[in-house]
């Protein structure tokens, strides 16, 4: 019951900041329910030196929800097939070659650049961190968040080619992301003695590999389920099943979940509305999936605005994400041109002015720090989700705020 009341609170407090933002503000929704969660969790913090024990008790209760298994056990797989259905395979098509360079050897990259920086920087405000944990910051902050980044998109007017690149790396790379992730994590828990290339490589394709195979066998099996029928509450409940049933499934198999629905979600959004599906069943399954994106993203934002007070900021730790911040947006645009660069398509995707967008439009966000607070613990987590929360804050209210300025004085 108390878990019930405190979604009953989120609820509340997220359809409240969307009518304020709706009604006068009139920002991404994303953007405005972050930022209103973080002045709440701000001004708990001040009540908190007024009102002993209030910052603690709103801790307590912020602490039932687990964010990490919440999101990355959840919600990520009906935002990654609720995004997913929006997606053209044609325009994938069409921009196959810098989706998949960017989402692989672009994160990989980034990893790299990102990690080594952390370490080197480090030393320079007394925090040592081993390069493992380095590698694993690196790896959980690089791939740029889908569920923010479309948020922000469906405000700026891009070109179909600027978007369908940036949607579709997110898309991807947080699956890659979440593999490199896991991989290194592994090596962490056992230590790089007992984990051999050999071993790295078999972990990386099995998740890597299998999560796209499954979310085609997946789609197909969803696919095929709703052509035999025309009943469209029916074939809403199978699209329910395929990511409730599927991404348990992926759990179950140790293949990679994201990238499954990721697979699955485009599958039904293209040759399931256009081979399986009555009119009918194509208007209401994509209300239903536009709906049910809309409330948890809701929730997700409102979440990571109030997950605030829970985390423990030391002004070592917001100096330190302020510049790893700055230094991760130098990292990006690095990983985006060598690949560019690399396999020759730099002009064919709009040249330097693509990459300038696609850097400081990468938001990072929830998937960051579900992934920092999935962790076991160790001395160095503490660091790496307060640095995290800082950078995710300054991703999406700094570059959130601005990437809609930046494409429009591109464009010119």
């Amino acid at each position: 019951m108390e878990l019930f009341i405190l979604f009953s609170i989120l609820i509340t407090l997220a359809a409240g900041f969307s009518y304020i933002n709706v009604r006068w503000i009139k920002l991404p929704s994303g953007i405005s329910l972050m930022l209103m969660g973080t002045i709440v969790s701000l001004l708990v913090i001040i009540e908190g030196y007024f009102w002993n024990g209030f910052t603690a008790l709103v801790r307590e209760k912020l602490e039932l929800i687990d964010f990490s298994e919440f999101l990355l056990g959840m919600l990520l797989s009906f935002l990654l097939f609720a995004g997913s259905l929006h997606v053209q395979l044609a325009d994938l098509r069409s921009s196959a070659k810098s989706i998949i360079s960017f989402a692989t050897l672009g994160t990989v990259i980034s990893t790299v650049l990102v990690g080594f920086s952390f370490y080197l920087f480090m030393p320079l405000f007394s925090l040592e961190v081993p390069l493992i944990y380095c590698m694993l910051f690196g790896a959980l902050i690089s791939p740029t968040d889908p569920i923010a980044v479309m948020g922000i998109l469906k405000k700026a007017k891009l070109s179909k080619s600027i978007e369908t690149n940036i949607v579709g790396e997110s898309l991807f790379n947080d699956g890659i992301g979440v593999v490199i992730f896991a991989t290194i994590l592994q090596i962490a828990s056992v230590g790089i003695d007992n984990f051999g290339a050999m071993e790295i490589g078999i972990l990386f394709v099995q998740e890597a590999i299998g999560g796209i195979l499954m979310g085609l066998i997946i789609g197909y099996l969803g696919y095929g389920f709703m052509k035999s029928i025309d009943h469209f509450q029916t074939e809403i409940l199978i699209s329910l099943a395929m990511v409730m049933g599927g991404y348990s499934l992926c759990h179950s198999l140790h293949v990679s979940g994201p990238l499954a629905m990721v697979v699955a979600g485009i599958m039904t959004g293209n040759r399931g509305k256009r081979l399986a599906m009555s009119d009918i069943t194509r208007d209401y399954l994509g209300k239903f999936w536009e709906v049910t994106d809309e409330i948890l993203n809701a929730i997700l934002f409102m979440l990571i605005g109030l997950e605030i007070v829970v985390v423990s900021f030391e002004l070592g730790y917001l100096v330190v994400g302020v510049l790893m911040a700055l230094i991760i947006v130098v990292g990006r645009f690095v990983a985006l041109y060598i690949p560019s660069v690399l396999f020759r398509f730099k002009n064919s995707i709009g040249g330097i002015s693509t990459l300038k967008i696609m850097t400081w439009g990468g938001l990072r966000g929830g998937i960051s720090i579900a992934l920092a607070l999935s962790i076991p613990a160790n001395p160095y987590k503490e660091i790496i989700v307060s640095v995290t929360f800082v950078i995710v804050l300054f991703s999406i209210l700094v570059q959130g705020f601005t990437v809609e300025g930046l494409i429009k004085r591109l464009s010119k």
